[in-house]
This record gives C-alpha cells, sequence and structure tokens, in this order.
C-alpha cells in the first residue's frame, strides 16, 4: 500500500513540472525583428506584442510594457505604444556591437516580469577589395592578395575567382584568419592570359573588386642563385671573381642580376652598377676593391624585362683581395728620456701599425734610418713598434718605412731637435666634446705651415702613472676624434703637438669625459674655525678618480637639530667657505655635495658647536677689569702714601717711651733708659709694687713666647707685692688700686667702646747704677689698642684659685692700667683684686670668686683656644726677700662710659730685656 502511494505522489509531481515547464516555455509575446544585425550608427525600431492569453492572467496591456538593455531600463521617451498589445522601442544612432535587448511587463501592476528577449549584433558591411595583385613562384601555385579593407565586426567571407575568356575556375575561399590571400589549387599556364577578382560578403552586403588580367609569366619570382663562390687575382690586388648557378626556370626565361658586397667588419652593403649586371651570365669580376681585404658578396635575379618579382638573396660568400704595396707611411712619433748620460740622451722612437685597409698586406718588418745633421747615418730593421737609441744633443732626421710581402711603403720623416732647441707656435682655441659617442678635439692652426699634428691622451688617476696613447693627423686637419678604446666617467688629458719642418711646437693640453656621471662620493667636509656667529668649513678636492666628470659647483646643507635646512652653492674653483648668522652656543649639522654635469653626490655628516664667546671677548671684558682693578689699586697706594701721616695716626699711632714718661719729673730716681740686656742688672733687691696683669689660659703644652719669659721674674713677688700695691694705673693718676675686669662685663664693655691703657715698665734698679731706696714704676701716656685677644673677654681666663697656691693655672701676664679712670669707676665692671689691704670684705670676695668661676664654666665650651702660659718663678730673680712669695698677674680690663667722652684703648705690654715691645 505504502509503495502504491509513493508511485503516485511521484506521478503526480512528474505531471506538475511538466505543465509547469509547459507554461514557461510558452512566453507572454514575442519581439521582432527576430534577429536583428544592425549597421553601425543607423537607426533600429523593435516591437514587443502580447498575447491575449497573458494579458488576461496578468491583467496587463501594452501600456504595461518596458524595455531594457543589458539590464538598465531604456527611457520611456523612446517608447511608442502602437495598439493595446503592442509597443515599441527605437534606437538612434546605434553603437554598441552586441546588446542584450529585453521587454518587460509589470504583472498585476507590481510584479515585473520578462516577456521576451533578442540580441541586436551591429557591424559594418564590407569594402570594396583593392591592391588585388598575384604572385607566381617558381615551381608553385599561383598566390593572389588584396587589402580587404576596414574591419566590419561581422562575418564576413571573401572569395577569389579567377577564369580564361572561355573557362572558369574554381573559386578560392581565404581563411578566416588569412582573408586578405589565397593561393589558387591548380598550377598556372605561362604565355597565356587569366582574369582575377575577389567579391566579399556579410549579413549587411556583398561588394566586389575589380578585376585584373594578366600572363602569369610576368608574375613570376625566380628562385635565387645558387653556390655563389669567390676567389682572388694574383695579377690584380683590387679585383674578386664571383660565380654562381641560375635557378631552372632560365631555361625559357632571361634574367638579370642584383650583386651587393661590403666588407666583413661592414655593416652597410655596396651595389654593383645594375646595367652592369642586366643579362644572363653566371660570373662577374668586382673590381676597385682594397687590396688584401675580405670582401662579403650576395646575389639575386629576376625576368630581364624587369617584370615580375626579384628572387630571395642567394646565400652569402666571402673572399679577400690580394696583397699590395702599403698605400700609407706608418705615424712616426719619438719620446725623450729626461735621465741621460753627458753628451748623450737616449731616444724612443715609436710609431704605429696600420691598418689592414693602409697595409694592404701583412708588415713583415719597419726599417729606421736614422741621419746626423751632416753626417753619416744608421739603419734598423725592427718587427716591433718602437726602438730607443742614445744619441747625440745634435740635431737627427728619423725616416720609418713599412715592408709587406709586396713592397715597402713611403717613407715618414721625423725630426729631432737639438738638445738646445726652443719650441714656438702652439695651437690655440683647443677644445674636446663627447658626440656621437666619440671623443672629439678640436683647435685653431698655427699661422706658421703645418707638416702634422700629434694628439697624445691618458687616462688621469691619483692610483696609476699617466701612460698615453697618440695619434697622427694630417697638417691640414683641425678637427677628429680620439680613435682609442676610451672609458666612460674617466678623465682624459689630451695633448696637441704642432710638427713643423724644424722640429716640434709648443704643446697644449686639455682636459675631457668621453661621458660623465655623478661622483663616486662627496667631498669631506670640516671646520677650520669656528667663531660665535660664523664657522670657516674647508675641504679637499675630490680625487680625479672618484669625480666621474667636471665638478660644476659644491652644495652645503646646514641646520641646527630642531631648524631647517639651509642649502647654499658654492663655486668649484673653492675649498672653503665660511657660514655666517650662526647661533652661539650651537649644535650645526652639516653635509656636503659635489655636482657635475650629471648629477652629484653627498659626502658623510658633520657636526660642530659654535662657542658661547667669540675669540677675544672674554679678553675684551677681563682685561680692561683687570687694568680697572689695578689702576684702582696703585691709585690707593699713591693715596696712602700722601696721607700716611693720616693713616698711621688712626691705625698705627706712635707708642711714647716710657722712659720719657711725665713720672720721671716726680720720681726722682727714674733711670734713664731700660737695661735689661744681663741678669745682673735685673733688680735682685727691690720689691715690685701692686701690679695689675691680664690672664690668658694657654695650653701646657705649648712654650712661652720670649716675649713673655721675663716675666718669670714676678711669679715669687706676689706676697711681698700685695702690700704695698697701689695699682700701676692709679698710682700714676695718684688714685687707688684698679679693681679688675669681669670676663662678663668686659665682652660687652669692648664691643662698644675704646679703653686707653697705660704701659708701664717696672723698674728695679737705680738710676745710673744706683742703688733705689725704694721701688719704682714708669708710667706711659700711650693709646695703643688691645690685641684682638684682649678686646674679647670670652678668650680670658680668671684665677680659679686665688687663695690656694695649688691648681694655679699657668698664664701670661700684659700689663694694663688707665690713669684716667677713677676708683670709683667699679660700678661699672667687677675686679678681681687677691689678697689686697682694702675695705673690701672677707665675705664680699667669696661672693666675687663664685661669680667668676660660674661666669668661666658658662664659657667652657667656647675656650677651647684659651691659651694656658705657666708662671715664672722669680724668685731667683729678685732675691731672697722675694722667697716664698708668688705675684700674681691679673686680668684687669677697664671701659670708660662713652657719656664721659674718655677714649679706650688696650694693648698688651710684656717685660723684655733692654726695654718695653708694644703689640
Amino acid at each position: 500500500m505504502l509503495t502504491l502511494w509513493t508511485r503516485v505522489v511521484q506521478a503526480a509531481f512528474i505531471f506538475l513540472t511538466t505543465e509547469s515547464i509547459g507554461v514557461l516555455l510558452d512566453p507572454c509575446g514575442h519581439i521582432s525583428p527576430e534577429s536583428p544585425v544592425v549597421q553601425l550608427g543607423s537607426n533600429f525600431t523593435a516591437v514587443c506584442v502580447l498575447k491575449e492569453k497573458c494579458m488576461d492572467n496578468f491583467a496587463v496591456n501594452a501600456d504595461n510594457i518596458f524595455w531594457k538593455t543589458n539590464h538598465a531600463t531604456v527611457p520611456k521617451e523612446q517608447y511608442t505604444v502602437i495598439n493595446r498589445t503592442a509597443s515599441s522601442v527605437t534606437f538612434r544612432d546605434v553603437s554598441s556591437l552586441n546588446t542584450q535587448l529585453t521587454c518587460n511587463i509589470y504583472a498585476f501592476g507590481q510584479i515585473e516580469q520578462n516577456v521576451y528577449g533578442i540580441t541586436i549584433i551591429s557591424g559594418l558591411p564590407p569594402e570594396k577589395p583593392k591592391n588585388l595583385n598575384c604572385i607566381v613562384n617558381e615551381e608553385k601555385n599561383m598566390m593572389c592578395q588584396w587589402d580587404p579593407g576596414r574591419k566590419t565586426y561581422l562575418e564576413t567571407n571573401y572569395t577569389l575567382k579567377s577564369e580564361w575568356a572561355t573557362e572558369k575556375f574554381a573559386d578560392c575561399k581565404a581563411q578566416r584568419d588569412t582573408p586578405n590571400s589565397c593561393t589558387l589549387d591548380y598550377s598556372p599556364v605561362y604565355f597565356v592570359n587569366i582574369e582575377v577578382w575577389v567579391e566579399a560578403e556579410n549579413a549587411l552586403g556583398n561588394v566586389t573588386s575589380d578585376h585584373i588580367n594578366f600572363d602569369p609569366i610576368d608574375k613570376v619570382k625566380p628562385n635565387p642563385p645558387h653556390n655563389l663562390s669567390v676567389r682572388s687575382s694574383e695579377e690584380l690586388s683590387s679585383i674578386l671573381k664571383l660565380a654562381w648557378i641560375n635557378p631552372s626556370i632560365k631555361s625559357f626565361l632571361r634574367l638579370k642580376y642584383s650583386i651587393q658586397y661590403r666588407t666583413k667588419d661592414a655593416s652597410t652593403w655596396s651595389q654593383i652598377p645594375p646595367e652592369d649586371t642586366s643579362s644572363t651570365r653566371s660570373s662577374f669580376t668586382v673590381q676597385d676593391l682594397k687590396p688584401f681585404t675580405e670582401y662579403v658578396f650576395r646575389i639575386r635575379c629576376m625576368k630581364e624585362d624587369g617584370k615580375g618579382f626579384w628572387s630571395d638573396w642567394s646565400e652569402e660568400a666571402s673572399g679577400i683581395t690580394y696583397e699590395a704595396r702599403p698605400s700609407k707611411e706608418p705615424s712616426f712619433w719619438y719620446r725623450i728620456d729626461p735621465s741621460h748620460t753627458h753628451g748623450y740622451r737616449p731616444v724612443k722612437l715609436i710609431w704605429k701599425t696600420l691598418p689592414p685597409f693602409e697595409a694592404n698586406g701583412k708588415i713583415l718588418d719597419y726599417e729606421v734610418t736614422l741621419t746626423r745633421w751632416k753626417s753619416h747615418f744608421q739603419n734598423y730593421r725592427v718587427n716591433d713598434t718602437k726602438l730607443t737609441v742614445n744619441l747625440t744633443n745634435d740635431r737627427y732626421i728619423a725616416t720609418l718605412t713599412a715592408r709587406n710581402l709586396v713592397g715597402r711603403s713611403d717613407a715618414s720623416v721625423l725630426t729631432i731637435p737639438a738638445c738646445d732647441f726652443q719650441a714656438a707656435h702652439p695651437v690655440t682655441d683647443l677644445k674636446a666634446f663627447p658626440k656621437d659617442n666619440k671623443l672629439w678635439v678640436e683647435w685653431t692652426a698655427p699661422a706658421e705651415s703645418v707638416n702634422k699634428y700629434i694628439l697624445e691622451w691618458c687616462v688621469l688617476s691619483d692610483k696609476s702613472p699617466c701612460i698615453p696613447d697618440w695619434q697622427q693627423e694630417y697638417g691640414t686637419v683641425h678637427l677628429t676624434y680620439l680613435r682609442g678604446n676610451l672609458m666612460e666617467s674617466k678623465c682624459y688629458l689630451i695633448t696637441v703637438t704642432p710638427v713643423y719642418a724644424d722640429g716640434p711646437g709648443i704643446p697644449e693640453s686639455v682636459r675631457a669625459y668621453l661621458k660623465q656621471a655623478a661622483p663616486s662620493k662627496g667631498p669631506t667636509v670640516r671646520t677650520k674655525k669656528v667663531g660665535k656667529n660664523e664657522a670657516v668649513l674647508e675641504w679637499d678636492q675630490l680625487p680625479v678618480d672618484v669625480q666621474n666628470g667636471f665638478i660644476r659647483n659644491y652644495t652645503i646643507l646646514y641646520k641646527t637639530a630642531f631648524g631647517n635646512e639651509t642649502a647654499v652653492n658654492v663655486d668649484s674653483s673653492h675649498t672653503e667657505y665660511t657660514l655666517s648668522s650662526l647661533t652661539s652656543d650651537t649644535l650645526y649639522m652639516v653635509r656636503m655635495a659635489a655636482y657635475t654635469d650629471e648629477g652629484g653626490m653627498y659626502g658623510p655628516d658633520f657636526t660642530f658647536t659654535t662657542p658661547k664667546f667669540a675669540q677675544g671677548e672674554i679678553e675684551a671684558i677681563v682685561v680692561p677689569v683687570c687694568l680697572a682693578f689695578l689702576l684702582t689699586t696703585l691709585l690707593g697706594v699713591l693715596f696712602c702714601f700722601n696721607k700716611r701721616d693720616l693713616i698711621k695716626k688712626h691705625i698705627w699711632p706712635n707708642v711714647p717711651d716710657p722712659s720719657k714718661s711725665h713720672i720721671a719729673q716726680w720720681s726722682p730716681h727714674t733711670p734713664l733708659r731700660h737695661n735689661f740686656n744681663s741678669k745682673d742688672q735685673m733688680y735682685s733687691d727691690g720689691n715690685f709694687t701692686d701690679v695689675s696683669v691680664v690672664e690668658i689660659e694657654v695650653n701646657d703644652k705649648k712654650p712661652f713666647p720670649e716675649d713673655l719669659k721675663s716675666m718669670d721674674l714676678f711669679k715669687k713677688e706676689k706676697n711681698s707685692t700685695e702690700g704695698h700695691s697701689s695699682g700701676i694705673g692709679g698710682s700714676s693718676c695718684m688714685s687707688s688700686s684698679r679693681p679688675s675686669i669681669s670676663s662678663g662685663d668686659e665682652n660687652e664693655s669692648g664691643q662698644n667702646t675704646l679703653s686707653t691703657v697705660q704701659y708701664s715698665t717696672v723698674v728695679h734698679s737705680g738710676y745710673r747704677h744706683q742703688v733705689p731706696s725704694v721701688q719704682v714704676f714708669s708710667r706711659s701716656e700711650s693709646t695703643q689698642p688691645l690685641l684682638d685677644s684682649e678686646e674679647r673677654p670670652e678668650d680670658l681666663q680668671l684665677v680659679d684659685n686665688v687663695d690656694s697656691g695649688d691648681g694655679i693655672l699657668p698664664r701670661q701676664q700684659y700689663f694694663k692700667q688707665n690713669c684716667s679712670q677713677h676708683e670709683t669707676s667699679q660700678d661699672i665692671s667687677h675686679f678681681e683684686r687677691p689678697k689686697q689691704v682694702s675695705s673690701v670684705n672677707e665675705e664680699d670676695f667669696v661672693r666675687l670668686k663664685q661669680r667668676q668661676i660660674s661666669d668661666r664654666i658658662s664659657q667652657s665650651c667656647g675656650s677651647e683656644q684659651m691659651k694656658m702660659f705657666q708662671e715664672i718663678s722669680t724668685a731667683d730673680v729678685f732675691g731672697p726677700g722675694t722667697e716664698g712669695q708668688v705675684e700674681r698677674f691679673e686680668t684687669v680690663e677697664m671701659e670708660a662710659a662713652i657719656a664721659e667722652g674718655m677714649p679706650k684703648s688696650y694693648l698688651p705690654q710684656t717685660v723684655r730685656q733692654g726695654g718695653y715691645v708694644p703689640q
């Protein structure tokens, strides 16, 4: 059952498919004409007719028809509705060769439906064939050719027709690939005329060519002569004999010939005159040829009356003419070696080998004859092209001849002048230029008669010497080219020397290139001098081996790291150039190119940096400053010299001599001078009065200065002087003893005012070797400023322990006193008076010492540089009366109030042998 239903379904599918295909194969209309062929440029109209059935099924009519060409809709302006079933479209000036044209409708008003389609084929009708001609190749059938004319773009048939007057021959149809020729199938019959024409036909029409009538014998093309041979003649060196075999058509046809020849190396042919070969023959003698020269020949033939066609050329044949005497003398020249022995000079004679067309045979040898002026001659036979001989300094005449198998050439004569010969009369306007791949040389001849010219040339190179080549020209020549193997991109040095009857003239030289090229490499630039705003660049000329042409100019390109590149052109004669308007302290990049007529080449890049200052600019600043400084210094020195008294008064005041002090007026025992030169004159039996001193602690390890050693005399006199102390300064002013100044107050007062310090020398001996009954001292009125250590109280140290002899620090003693300071000035500063008889009680003294100790401890961090001096024992100096007693010199610093107008000065004073020393 399932199988039956399957078969039914398949049958139904086949039936429906068949019905559908049948509907598709039955179009709804058609286009007329069905297969149109249209001439290019003409008008064409097509009509589409709809069937009634389709019009009913799809509810359309002719108004619903639209046209397409190659799937592009045709504009409706070209439509024409003929009736409800037909619509036409018109195309004007058809230009497309093959066009697809379709008729279409919109079914149910919106569905596009193709009704019918055709292909429009367009082309041109055939033109009349022209230039019809026929040729009868020997032993072959006749072939005719014609010009078919323009291309038709359609399938066109060409038919060659022929006939006799009484008989027609079979047509010859041209092949599609060769529509312009056709070969007849039958052999031609000579001496009977035949008529021939061509017919051309395609879908757009047909046409016939003109008829031609001819005898086939007048259209014959013979076969070429064969077995051509050439042989020379020993009698004459200028002839060659040719021989050949004629074609077989010669038996009933008279022929004429064309003979051509050339030398073996030539490319053009020479023609034998036609009148010499206008009759039938099988040999010919060619004359006026060059001796000992190889020639190549060829030959062809045709009908004697000139009707028909020339045969093809025969195979080439060659032959060599016989030798003859050389037709020209060899080119002859000489060179003199500059190194020569006394009385003799080596002369090298050179000559050129004769070319074959001048040698006229094989050169066997050369004969050279040297004739000394008015003397005998010498002969040389040479197989080479040079000869070196040693000649005297006299004038010589040299002759040269070349010999072959037939004979000798004419002699070439050369005059070798004497050593004292002065050359003259050079050529002028010498120039060289390339043309037609040759290097031409041109010059203007001298006014004098010239026998010949010698042209020499060589390749200039920095790596190899200049090896010259040369050639000789007649004296009438002023333009020629160099006959040699010249190379491109090489520089040639060309020299032209005129040769006169008595010897050579002055040579002239010029450089030239056969063909120039761009340089192989560019120049290497470097800096010669670099300034703030300019730089001098220099470079070397390129070696001639890499120039490859004449350097016309140089181009310098320079720029900064971020700037635009600037180009400068420099003449080729320069080797340096100055770049100006540069920026100081800037890096510049430079590259340089050399240019010939054919291009340029850049050299390597180069960089340089401009300096920040120009040369001499720093000197221009420093030198005036130094001169101004020196001038200022000199003016200052001169000013100081002129004002030396005023400067000395303020800076180095005179310190009065204590021996001349006013104390001598009230101290009758004052000595006129102090003498401490002898230790025996020290005050052995006297006592000191109370003395106030400046005490500065020093390092125990440092030795005492010489100035302070004498103060050791007072070390043991402390107890004896304490009872009599009234203060040197105070005594001089009839006042009580002066107290010491504390370190705290001393710093303040030292910074604000100057103190007047009296200098005293303690006198411990009598006047003029007299023994004084009492101790005396002298007073000074000096106002010398104190040392820096005195004006800085932080550098001073007070006595650690007054009562105890133990732990006394070493000190350096300086005398200090103030003659104008009243003893009531104790309120200004604190003083220290150890063990003096005064109204100060012991309790006040203890408080004073405690304060001094606390001040010293507070300044201990800044007093590392305080100097410590040892106490010097004076027991041995002052005698037994002072034994056991120690004199301590205390630091005293006085400050006078600015309001009182009292000047201050500080100066340490030490006792020396022989007098006082201000510090």
